[in-house]
């Protein structure tokens, strides 16, 4: 899911900067990317698809913040990512976790490096890049996990990085039950992201309240 765009309060710049002035440039109303030294804006999506974002936010936090494991995100939040051969990017994923074994990569305005998962909600005018650009980048940069989440084919993917360093799909479909590697003991019902049950009554599920 890409967040609803804003108007910039300074001119987006037509010519390539470098992340630092990209940095500089952004503000926390502002949803955009950096890639190849371009800013890319980030544009709406259906309600639908910010239901599931929150969703699986929402759950997410509440597992993180109980058993304290680390953190959740959500836009406006920058992960900068390098890639084998050396090329950089900057990109605002819909839902980032980061687990307390990696304090250090945090600074005040983005994240510097891997996180242990990202998920990206998939929207007709997304779907190509975040199964085939993202994909690729997230692989690459040594992103432990990448759920890729339909909330209009109600359908999710859920891949997992290999020991050579490759993703391979541990689990998808439309219902049943994705057990996480890197969250641990963490499991999800898939079809809370399309049913969108109350908090209160996953918490019931996983026998914490």
């Amino acid at each position: 899911m890409e967040p609803a765009t804003s108007t910039p309060s300074k001119p987006v710049p037509t010519e390539p900067v470098s992340f630092e002035q990209f940095i500089e440039w952004l503000d926390e109303n502002t949803h955009a990317q950096w890639v190849d030294g371009k800013v890319i804006l980030k544009v709406p999506v259906p309600v639908r698809h910010q239901d599931s974002n929150s969703t699986l936010h929402a759950i997410l936090r509440n597992w993180l913040d109980y058993h304290q494991l680390g953190r959740v995100y959500h836009p406006p939040f920058q992960v900068k990512l390098t890639l084998p051969d050396g090329r950089q990017r900057s990109r605002e994923p819909d839902i980032v976790v980061i687990l307390n074994d990696r304090p250090n990569q945090m600074t005040e305005q983005y994240f510097n490096g891997a996180p242990n998962l990202i998920v990206e909600v998939l929207s007709p005018t997304t779907r190509t890049i975040d199964c085939g650009e993202k994909f690729a980048e997230y692989e690459a940069a040594g992103v432990p996990e990448y759920w890729l989440i339909d909330p209009e084919r109600e359908y999710a993917e859920f891949w997992q990085l290999d020991a050579a360093g490759a993703y391979r799909v541990a689990w998808a479909g439309s219902e049943g039950v994705y057990r996480s590697r890197v969250l641990a003991g963490f499991w999800l019902r898939v079809e809370w992201l399309w049913r969108q049950p109350s908090v209160f009554e996953v918490l019931r599920e996983w026998g914490l309240r």
